[in-house]
């Protein structure tokens, strides 16, 4: 083995040197990971970068080389990362706090500027949790606690995502979904004035409702009224004496038979009331 090591000591020496290079010049980049190529401190190329039309399969995973000693790799994440928000309290535009608990769902398509700007993933999601926060309390501040029970919802769910999307591009990251996984009231006393006040609301409403009705039914009635009026002259000024019959006619029917019969008068047989039955 000494004979081995002096004879073949120079090829056994750079074989190793060989292999130590060859080691710090590849580098393999996983199937889940975007490589960026830092050289003297700036990005210089980016390997496996995420692309929504590559097919299944056909990315830019494997083995890739670098410069030694001059460049450094930086793993950057490549499938899809989630946002948490913590409890936060949230003011209704009908004064109702809430206690709001959201996510979201977003992934990283330009690591350069990701890299740029924040760093890396944790850093990332550190900066997007505030402005989540911030767009959800402006989002829903201007909306009502009962439209969040109703479809009126999805559409708030959309106007945050598209609004913390743009925020998120500047750091490199795409918004795939917001999500709010509760939306309560508060416990305590806080919830039983809140209920009170839904119901004083409700019935506010109720009475207004009731209130618009008697309105509606009063004006109906007296447009009613003016109709029959306006058709009772039209019809006395066509024919007045058929006229005259016609409510004399309803005037015994109202005393005689819708009466039941049981009405008596007493009158003077040349009385003007009974000058339909003497043929006047």
């Amino acid at each position: 083995m000494q004979n081995v090591w002096n004879q073949y000591r120079l090829a056994i020496v750079l074989a190793g040197v060989l292999l130590v290079g060859l080691a710090s010049t590849l580098f393999v980049t996983p199937e889940t990971k975007q490589a960026v190529i830092i050289r003297t401190g700036e990005p210089h190329s980016i390997v496996n970068i995420y692309t929504p039309d590559d097919p299944f399969g056909a990315t830019g995973a494997g083995f890739w080389w670098r410069i030694p000693f001059v460049d450094r790799v930086q793993m950057v994440e490549r499938r899809v990362l989630d946002l948490d928000m913590d409890n936060q309290q949230v003011l209704t535009s009908d004064q109702q706090r809430l206690e709001v608990n959201a996510f979201a769902r977003f992934r990283i398509i330009q690591p350069v500027t990701m890299v740029e700007r924040a760093g890396d993933e944790q850093r990332l999601v550190s900066q997007l949790s505030p402005i989540l926060t911030s767009v959800l309390r402006q989002e829903l501040g201007r909306r009502t606690f009962a439209s969040l029970l109703t479809a009126e919802r999805g559409s708030a769910m959309t106007n945050i995502r598209d609004k913390l999307d743009a925020q998120a591009r500047e750091y490199g990251a795409q918004i795939i979904d917001v999500r709010i996984k509760a939306a309560d009231l508060p416990e305590g006393t806080p919830l039983e004035a809140a209920f009170t006040r839904m119901i004083s609301d409700r019935q506010e409403q109720a009475e207004t409702i009731r209130a618009q009705g008697r309105k509606n039914a009063q004006i109906i009635r007296a447009e009613a009224d003016a109709d029959a009026a306006k058709t009772y002259a039209d019809a006395y000024g066509k024919d007045a004496q058929f006229y005259d019959f016609y409510r004399a006619m309803q005037s015994y029917r109202s005393t005689f038979i819708d009466g039941q019969g049981s009405s008596s008068l007493v009158l003077d047989a040349d009385n003007e009331y009974f000058n339909q039955f003497n043929g006047q």
